[in-house]
C-alpha cells in the first residue's frame, strides 16, 4: 500500500486486520456468539470490560487538553456507567463483592493507564480499539445476547452497548476517522500509534484467551 496518500485512518486499520481478526474469532467469542455459553461467561465478560474502561476514562480528563489525545475524548463514548448498569444487572446490587480482573486484563488496563501517563499517542490507539469496535462489532453481541439470554432490547444487561447520545453511529464513525486522519503527530509518531495499535488487539486476544480457559465448551 501506498502509504504516502493513504488516510492514517486507513492505514491503522489495515495494519491491526491481522490482530483484529485473531479476537474477533477466539474460541471465546466464537462460542459465545454460538449461544455455546452460559450467561455467566457473558457476565464474566462483562465484568473485565469494566476494569479496561474504567483505566481509558478515568484518564479522560487529564488528556482533555492535550494536543494529540485531546480530541478524542468525547464524553458521549463513555462506558463506565453503563457497564456498571449492566453489572448490577447481571450481578445484583453487590457486584463489586469478589470482582477481580484476569491477569491478562489487569495487565491490559495497566498499559492504557501507562499510555494515558506518559504516552498519549497510544492512549489514542487503545482509543481507537475500543471505541470503534463497540460502535461496530460490539452491536452484533448486543444483538444475540438479546436474544440468547433474554435481555431487554438495549435495555438492562446490554447497556454497555447502546449509544444513547449518538443517533448517527455511522457519521460519528466517518467524523472519528477524520480525527484519526488529522492527528497531530508525525510520521514517525503514527508508526509508533500503529504498533500500539495491534499491541491493544493482542491484549484483547490475551483476555479472550483466559476467558475461554476459565469457560471451556464442556462446562457450558
Amino acid at each position: 500500500m501506498d502509504t504516502l496518500d493513504t488516510p492514517f485512518s486507513t492505514l491503522i486499520r489495515v495494519a491491526s486486520h491481522e490482530q483484529h481478526t485473531e479476537a474477533e474469532t477466539s474460541t471465546f467469542m466464537s462460542d459465545l456468539l454460538g449461544g455455546r455459553l452460559t450467561v455467566e461467561a457473558y457476565a464474566r465478560y462483562t465484568e473485565q470490560l469494566w476494569f479496561v474502561y474504567r483505566a481509558l476514562e478515568g484518564s479522560a480528563g487529564a488528556l482533555r487538553g492535550d494536543p494529540v489525545a485531546g480530541p478524542f475524548i468525547r464524553p458521549e463514548l463513555f462506558r463506565t456507567a453503563e457497564l456498571q448498569r449492566d453489572l448490577a444487572h447481571l450481578r445484583g446490587p453487590d457486584w463489586r463483592d469478589g470482582l477481580h480482573p484476569l491477569p491478562a486484563t489487569a495487565a491490559y488496563a495497566a498499559r492504557v493507564e501507562e499510555c494515558a501517563r506518559t504516552w498519549p499517542a497510544g492512549y489514542v490507539a487503545h482509543h481507537y480499539t475500543r471505541y470503534l469496535g463497540d460502535l461496530s462489532g460490539g452491536q452484533i453481541i448486543r444483538d444475540k445476547a438479546e436474544r440468547t439470554w433474554g435481555f431487554a432490547r438495549k435495555g438492562d444487561g446490554v447497556r454497555f452497548y447502546v449509544f444513547e447520545q449518538i443517533t448517527n453511529p455511522s457519521a460519528f464513525k466517518r467524523g472519528y476517522r477524520e480525527l484519526l486522519d488529522a492527528v497531530n503527530a508525525d510520521d514517525l509518531e503514527r508508526q509508533r500509534i500503529i504498533e500500539e495499535c495491534r499491541r491493544a488487539f493482542d491484549f484483547n486476544g490475551a483476555v479472550f484467551r483466559e476467558l475461554g480457559r476459565e469457560f471451556p465448551l464442556s462446562a457450558a
